[in-house]
């Protein structure tokens, strides 16, 4: 099993007060990431939901800007037959109150999550994800490297120079 982090990206997010809800990861939707074409199956987040772990809400997969967590009940996701839905209490911090008035404007970028692939299988270059652990959840106030689909911190076949320029991209691009 290959422990790299990967981060996918979604676009949208709903303002209800200082709560943010939208879809996270859609099921059944093909996106395509660098090389390969990616779906993530129903259910691929509920043993990592179920697990009692603590997820968290950052802005821009910044750990130094927690907006959130399972834990405390102020980030809290469930499956759907959708995808993965998220409802997220902002604080009232800086970045809480910049990243509200964002999307009441509808100028953020949009959602990202960071996983591990736990079980996953590939029928050409479409890779399903059957199960992933779930580690974060991002509110993206720019837009995603790739256009319309994702931030990748892996693709399907890897050297240790692509992981390191993949790496430095997304250090450049998340500052």
């Amino acid at each position: 099993m290959d422990t790299t982090l990967e981060q996918r990206f979604a676009r949208g997010a709903k303002v209800e007060g200082r709560e943010l809800v939208g879809l996270a990861a859609p099921f059944g939707s093909e996106t395509r990431i660098a090389d390969f074409s990616e779906v993530i199956a129903a259910g691929a987040f509920a043993a990592s939901l179920s697990s009692g772990r603590d997820v968290l809400a950052l802005a821009d997969h910044d750990p130094a800007k927690v907006l959130g967590r399972t834990s405390t009940g102020s980030l809290q996701l469930r499956e759907t037959a959708d995808g993965l839905e998220y409802r997220l209490t902002l604080p009232d911090t800086t970045t809480g109150n910049d990243l509200r008035a964002l999307a009441a404007r509808g100028d953020l970028g949009g959602v990202s999550f960071g996983f591990r692939a736990i079980r996953e299988s590939w029928e050409g270059e479409v890779r399903t994800l059957h199960e992933v652990e779930l580690h974060e959840v991002s509110i993206v106030q720019a837009w995603p490297a790739y256009a319309k689909t994702t931030v990748s911190l892996r693709s399907r076949q890897t050297t240790d120079d692509d992981r390191l320029a993949v790496l430095r991209h997304w250090l450049e691009t998340c500052r």
